[in-house]
C-alpha cells in the first residue's frame, strides 16, 4: 500500500477505510474485516458514535499498534472544549496516541475553529496526537487559520470525487504543504455509473470503484472509501495495484460537474450531537 509523508514527517497509508454511518454495534466486526483485508488506515469521528468499535477492533486484531493509522475528528459543538473532547475520543478509542485529529467542520458562524486549533496544537506538542489537521475547510477558512496557527495543518479532508473535484482548493492546500484527503471518493456511488469510468474498468478488467480510487491515488490524494461488505472492501483495496494511463486519468478528470453532495462548509452549522 503506498504511503504519503505528511508535512511533519509522519507517514500515512494513502488508501484508508472510512466508518461513516457504520452502526456502533457493527463497527468492530466491520473494522476487523477491513484490517483482515489489508487496510492499515482507519478513519472515524466523534460524530459517528463508533469510535469504541474502532478501538475494540484494533485491540482485538493482534496487529501491532504502530502499524495502524487512526484518524478521528472534533465535533462541531465541542470546538470550545477541544482539549477535553479529544480526551473523550481517545478514551473511546482506548488508545494512548491518536495518529491524526481533525477539526471536522469550520462552522464559521461559531468563530471557534482557531481557538480549537490552539488546543489541538497543545495536544500535538504533548505528543498525544502525531499529526493535526482540518476537514471541510474552504480557502478562506484555511487563510484565517494560518494567520493564527503555529502548526500548519497536515491534512485537509474534503468532499472530492470525479464530479466534484474542488481543484482550486486542493491545489492551494498542496502548495501550502497540506495533504488532500478525499471523503465520498466515489460520489456516494453516483460517479460509478459514468460511461468513461465503465469503459476504463472494462479495459482493465477491474471495477468502476477501483478505477476511481486509482484516479485519486494517482493524484497523490489520500482516499477513504467505505463499505461494510468484505468483498467490496477487498475490491477497493485492490485499487492500489491499478495504474491508469494519462488519457484514462484525463477522462475521469473530465467528469467534473460541480456536483456537491454534502453540506456547504461556508454555512454548515450543525452541532453533530
Amino acid at each position: 500500500m503506498p504511503e504519503l509523508t505528511l508535512n511533519n514527517g509522519v507517514t500515512i497509508p494513502q488508501l484508508g477505510f472510512g466508518v461513516f454511518q457504520v452502526p456502533a454495534d457493527e463497527t468492530q466486526k466491520v473494522v476487523e474485516d477491513a484490517l483482515e483485508a489489508g487496510y492499515r488506515h482507519i478513519d472515524t469521528a466523534a460524530a459517528y458514535r463508533n469510535e469504541a468499535g474502532v478501538g475494540a477492533a484494533i485491540n482485538a486484531s493482534g496487529i501491532p499498534r504502530e502499524e495502524i493509522f487512526v484518524t478521528t475528528k472534533l465535533r462541531n459543538g465541542e470546538q470550545g472544549e477541544a482539549y477535553d473532547a479529544f480526551q473523550r475520543s481517545r478514551d473511546a478509542l482506548d488508545l494512548e496516541v491518536v495518529d491524526l485529529y481533525l477539526i471536522h467542520w469550520p462552522v464559521p458562524s461559531q468563530g471557534l475553529f482557531t481557538q480549537a486549533w490552539k488546543e489541538m496544537e497543545k495536544l500535538y506538542q504533548d505528543k498525544q496526537i502525531r499529526a493535526i489537521g482540518i476537514s471541510n475547510f474552504l480557502s478562506d477558512h484555511v487563510d484565517t487559520l494560518l494567520r493564527e496557527a503555529e502548526v500548519v495543518p497536515a491534512v485537509n479532508q474534503i468532499e472530492l470525487h470525479p464530479t466534484y473535484q474542488q481543484g482550486e482548493l486542493a491545489n492551494k492546500c498542496r502548495d501550502l504543504g497540506i495533504a488532500v484527503e478525499a471523503y465520498s471518493p466515489l460520489g456516494q456511488g453516483r460517479d460509478l455509473n459514468a460511461e468513461q469510468v465503465a469503459l476504463i474498468a472494462a479495459a482493465h478488467g477491474t471495477t468502476p470503484a477501483q478505477v476511481i480510487l486509482a484516479w485519486h491515488l494517482a493524484q497523490g490524494t489520500i482516499v477513504i472509501p467505505k463499505s461494510a461488505d468484505s468483498t467490496r472492501m477487498r475490491e477497493n483495496f485492490g485499487a492500489a495495484d491499478l495504474t491508469l494511463t494519462e488519457s484514462e486519468l484525463a477522462a475521469v478528470t473530465a467528469l467534473e460537474a460541480g456536483a456537491r453532495i454534502g453540506s456547504d462548509p461556508a454555512v454548515a452549522a450543525f452541532t453533530q450531537f
